[in-house]
């Protein structure tokens, strides 16, 4: 059953020049536990879609539902996640983490405990009490990870989280998002322009056009899980990688 449905989603900007249509008619469904990527060339519209979705851009045509509710702003079960960490330096990794439970007005005692639990599954164990400046990328990542992890959303937006890491890193959190993914049974709408990384995380690969971004394919990934990096050698998956190039037209 589907758990988010977007129907014939639209966004326009207006500008004083002119109105620009950043998304058309785009329409889709995820299913509850799904892990689903969104993929096309930069200015197609991803980031635009994934706004609208989490409540955080009003939409010029269509509707979008989460749970059986239409999505009119944004909701405390939708997490977002941004290609910068978006940390405070004054704070500590920990306390960082602990910022949206402040912000929900969470139990202390029990959003830390679910703080230091979260910052132990990304392997931050030890790094609580670091600040921002003292963290790697990777680390600053996984630290940002936690921190929408921490009040349980049921929909996790992830806006190319791992963009601007090392090729080395990212695999590594590509892993570690898989294994968190499976372990909490998220729902995940991930955004990329690395078509390996969208084919080795995801469930179903959504394959977007140039501006204005439309829904060009639905592309099923039939690979068990959990997946290894080695799974990126193997012919098939080569295969499908290519498929969602030639869509694209940069095979």
């Amino acid at each position: 059953m589907s758990i988010l449905t977007a129907s014939k989603v639209g966004k326009q900007y207006r500008t004083q020049a002119r109105d620009l249509v950043a998304v058309e008619d785009v329409s889709f469904s995820v299913e509850a536990n799904e892990f689903v990527t969104l993929v096309g060339p930069s200015g197609c519209g991803k980031s635009t879609l994934l706004k609208v979705v989490g409540g955080l851009m009003d939409r010029t045509a269509g509707e979008v539902v989460f749970k059986g509710e239409p999505v009119t702003g944004p909701r405390r079960d939708i997490g977002i996640m941004f290609q910068t960490p978006v940390l405070f330096d004054w704070r500590t990794a920990l306390e960082n983490v602990l910022l949206p439970t402040e912000v929900l007005g969470l139990s202390r005692a029990d959003s830390l405990a679910r703080a230091r639990s979260m910052l132990k599954i990304v392997d931050l164990e030890g790094f609580e009490d670091s600040y921002p400046s003292q963290l790697s990328g990777g680390m600053q990542q996984r630290v940002s990870l936690s921190r929408v992890l921490v009040y349980e959303p049921d929909l996790l937006l992830m806006d190319e989280p791992f963009g601007a890491l090392d090729e080395f890193t990212r695999e590594r959190l590509n892993l570690e998002i898989q294994r968190i993914w499976m372990q909490h049974k998220k729902t995940i709408l991930f955004v990329t322009h690395n078509i390996a990384e969208a084919v080795f995380l995801s469930d179903q690969v959504l394959v977007m056009t140039p501006r204005p971004g439309r829904l060009a394919r639905v592309v099923r990934v039939p690979f068990p899980r959990p997946r290894e990096i080695r799974l990126m050698k193997s012919a098939e998956f080569a295969s499908l990688v290519f498929e969602i190039r030639e869509i694209l037209g940069v095979a």
